[in-house]
């Protein structure tokens, strides 16, 4: 068992079992074990949610709490708020509330309450009398520990009755912990994209099944790594989340070809030795690519990052090595019959001159430059909200109404301000004694005077004197900017200048500082992350395509579908706009963990397709004897359905996701869905065949004394193979 508190509320987003409301997120730590279902493992370890962020100025101050005796600060804290139309004063409402909190001092271990009806708690009445709260101040516990602490409290809350008296409760450990069934929806609809794509129940069932072992597989072994690494809580569902996708992509990929080969006349054994040989190999390298994208991650230089890193890149190899291990096994088994069981009507999905992909490839090849200026134009303009990107956290005020932690949210802002949502912590140690302290009450005064803040308690000491608190309440709510620039404004100008001449230490904390220290650090080492994936991304595909242009105009590419589902979010969520059509309940910043988780998992998706898309070019280019034009013309045709169908498929289980209640994980859901499919539909199916028309063989350019340097790897068929099934198309 170790010291718990919790995250920040946008990190938490995506711990659903744990989810965190900003405000009541006072230090920046979370340390969580879980035993799945409750059970002992004999193998695995308990999933353990730790984040910390060393250095931090938030971090400082929880450890001043932490070290100075004031402990219960340290934990989760909450607050029951109440609201009565007779006023918080009457009679019945008194006689209830106080009921209530003597209820729970009686029958919770380790809980005080700052009643609002104690001397020291008249400013917890709002001044229009009708509106109150009352501090909770758990003693430090797990945060399993909470959970059943939290229902207690929640059933003794419901036992209050009293005339027109609303009672609610604030903080994280009471944020309802239900999961909608939106992932689903997105299942479902992978299976019905499958089958229209496929036509056969056979053809769709396989992709899901290898997808599903290498799922298994994957996180049994995250499992057993979590006896040896802390794996965050929410790291099954992370692997799962990925891991379905690339999981269906790269089945979808093999199963593909083999039955393009079958319809070319091949035998099933050659069919599949082609299929292993072409699209296998794609595979092999495009899962490299999404491990090494999801790797970047350590650049961050973050434990609970390093984890996920790790436990993602273990889900996208296991599901990888089931595409090319377990899945050309079934195939072996099932030979002529993966057509069986076939929608009646379908028409044959042979690629030939009559086939759309086919004829929209000649379009691209024959208008290159509208389709490149066009393709720019919808991605520039989409990315461009991009540049005012604000990093922060949500607030409770996201949460939906149905959750009892945004109502005690609404109710605090319209008694109190919004700012009571997220109270600042301001930590001292004093070791110079009394000269300390009066440079502390200096500080308080002059806080008081502050623009933006609300409310300043006095300054409270610890027992030894040689510490002390003061709660700093802004006028605005925990997710503005406002509140933000408050808080670089209290530590860069006030809190120096106050204490000037004192041997004070002095930290601004809380859940709102630290959820502003962590979208520092995050803004920080963007660029280092993204610089890193970038090099190595464009390493792997120098040596896999054997060119410097492909490999730069892949990166570029990838950075353009990546920016353009950037500036969506920014459109939606913090300008607001088409916000009530995905359920945000109010603009606000980019939960500041998004943008790099983003763009690690969305540039190793990209690469998939970009892999398969450039090795079928390459394989038609080796074919046809080194005709560019032709072999990226005929290499769309050949991959553009497939590619679309996968897409299709990624964009609908990531949508389901922007579908559900959390804000953070509507963010990540929409993100992954703008950028897959402007990846599979702008990217890929115009940008990549104008650009490559262009360029011509320059396509292909690599220096000679690298071409020296550089190993021999085929990514495609050797050119010496079987004629392609677009040429055979051609041919006929």
């Amino acid at each position: 068992p170790t010291q718990d508190t919790p995250v920040p509320a946008g990190l938490a987003a995506v711990i659903p079992q744990h989810a965190c409301v900003a405000p009541a997120c006072e230090p920046l730590w979370a340390v969580t074990e879980i035993d799945l279902d409750g059970r002992p493992v004999a193998w695995g370890g308990a999933f353990r949610t730790q984040f910390k962020l060393p250095g931090s100025e938030s971090q400082q101050a929880f450890d001043i709490l932490n070290a100075k005796g004031f402990k219960t600060r340290t934990g989760a804290p909450a607050q029951i708020v109440f609201h009565a139309d007779a006023g918080v004063n009457d009679p019945q409402v008194r006689q209830a509330m106080d009921g209530l909190f003597g209820k729970i001092e009686q029958n919770v271990d380790g809980i005080s309450i700052a009643s609002p009806y104690s001397p020291e708690g008249a400013r917890q009445i709002a001044p229009d009398g009708q509106t109150a709260y009352a501090e909770l101040n758990f003693a430090d516990r797990t945060f399993e520990k909470y959970a059943p602490v939290a229902d207690r409290i929640k059933g003794y809350r419901n036992e209050v009755q009293a005339p027109g008296l609303q009672v609610e409760l604030g903080g994280d450990i009471f944020a309802s912990q239900s999961q909608s069934p939106t992932e689903a929806i997105g299942f479902i609809a992978a299976i019905v994209i499958l089958l229209v794509a496929f036509g056969s129940l056979l053809a769709v069932g396989l992709p899901i099944v290898t997808a599903l072992f290498g799922i298994a597989t994957g996180y049994a072994i995250v499992q057993i790594g979590a006896r040896f690494i802390d794996m965050p809580g929410f790291t099954s569902q992370m692997v799962a989340m990925i891991s379905i996708g690339v999981g269906i992509d790269y089945a979808l990929f093999i199963v593909t070809r083999y039955r393009e080969g079958l319809h070319a006349g091949s035998e099933p054994e050659a069919a599949l030795a082609r299929a292993m040989d072409t699209a296998g190999r794609a595979v092999l390298f495009a899962g490299t690519t999404v491990v090494i994208s999801l790797l970047g991650l350590f650049a961050m230089n973050l434990s609970l990052m390093n984890a996920v890193a790790i436990a993602a890149s273990i889900g996208v190899l296991m599901t990888m090595l089931a595409s090319l291990t377990l899945l050309p096994a079934v195939l072996g088994f099932v030979g002529r019959n993966i057509d069986r069981f076939a929608i009646p009507g379908r028409k044959s999905d042979a690629q030939t001159t009559s086939s759309l992909w086919y004829r929209w490839s000649r379009v691209v090849q024959r208008h290159p430059w509208p389709a490149l200026l066009a393709a720019l134009v919808v991605l520039g303009v989409l990315a461009s909200p991009a540049l005012s990107l604000r990093l922060g956290f949500g607030d409770a005020g996201n949460n939906p109404t149905s959750d009892t932690t945004r109502r005690a949210y609404d109710l605090l802002s319209g008694g109190f301000g919004p700012g009571f949502n997220g109270p600042l912590l301001v930590a001292a140690e004093t070791p110079g004694g009394q000269q300390d302290m009066a440079a502390l009450a200096r500080l308080s005064d002059t806080l008081k005077q502050t623009p933006g803040v609300a409310f300043v308690s006095p300054v409270i000491p610890n027992a030894q004197g040689d510490a002390a608190i003061i709660q700093v309440v802004p006028t605005t709510a925990p997710q503005d900017k406002a509140t933000a620039d408050l808080v670089s404004h209290l530590r860069h100008d006030v809190v120096p200048a106050a204490t000037q001449g004192s041997t004070a230490i002095v930290r601004v904390g809380g859940g709102t500082a630290a959820s502003q220290d962590f979208a520092s650090y995050t803004r920080s080492h963007l660029p280092l992350v993204v610089g890193v994936v970038l090099l190595l991304s464009f390493s792997l595909l120098t040596l896999v395509f054997r060119s410097l242009v492909v490999p730069l105009k892949a990166v570029v590419m990838n950075l353009l579908s990546i920016g353009g589902a950037y500036g969506v979010l920014v459109a939606v969520f913090q300008w607001g706009w088409f916000k009530d059509v995905i359920g945000v309940a109010k603009a606000g910043p980019i939960d500041a963990w998004v943008p790099i988780m983003l763009f690690a998992i969305i540039f190793g998706l990209s690469m998939d397709y970009e892999v398969f898309l450039l090795s079928r070019v390459r394989e038609e280019y080796d074919h046809n004897g080194g005709n560019n034009a032709l072999a990226v013309a005929d290499g769309l045709a050949a991959t553009a359905r497939v590619i679309t169908a996968a897409a299709a498929i990624m964009v609908s289980v990531f949508l389901s996701f922007a579908l559900g209640d959390q804000r953070g994980i509507k963010l990540f859901g929409l993100g992954l869905a703008t950028a897959i499919f402007l990846d599979a539909t702008v990217v890929r199916m115009v940008l990549v065949p104008a650009t490559m028309e262009l360029l011509g063989e320059a396509n292909w350019w690599l220096p000679r004394w690298l071409g020296r340097l550089l190993p021999v790897v085929h990514v495609g068929a050797e050119a010496e193979g079987a004629p392609s099934a677009v040429a055979a198309g051609r041919v006929a």
